[in-house]
């Protein structure tokens, strides 16, 4: 199963099916990068080994332009309910804002 890549002015949007909805997220500020398709699927893969005992979970990346680099909007989809949203998205802030994450996306991307 592939994961669906829309690039629509500007915004490179990564998630499992098209029209995925964010039903929590979190955004960071990072800088530029040669690949933006890249670094969505280095933090896909990443927010996927944080949330996996998420019932339900479909990971969901937004890369926006951004005047100092580029913003990410990273959350998901979730199918079950209720799902402690806090949670996730406490996870989710505590993953994008570690340096040593941003340090090996920043070079694979």
């Amino acid at each position: 199963m592939g994961w669906h890549i829309a690039d629509h002015e500007g915004v490179l949007t990564l998630s499992r099916q098209p029209g995925a909805r964010m039903d929590f997220a979190v955004e960071q500020r990072l800088p530029t990068v040669r690949s933006r398709r890249r670094l969505a699927h280095q933090i896909r893969q990443d927010m996927w080994r944080a949330l996996r005992a998420l019932r339900g979970f479909s990971p969901v990346v937004r890369v926006h332009p951004d005047p100092a680099g580029i913003r990410v909007e990273a959350g998901g989809q979730v199918a079950a309910r209720p799902f402690p949203k806090a949670r996730c998205e406490a996870i989710l802030r505590d993953l994008l804002s570690d340096p040593q994450h941003q340090a090996r996306w920043m070079r694979h991307a």
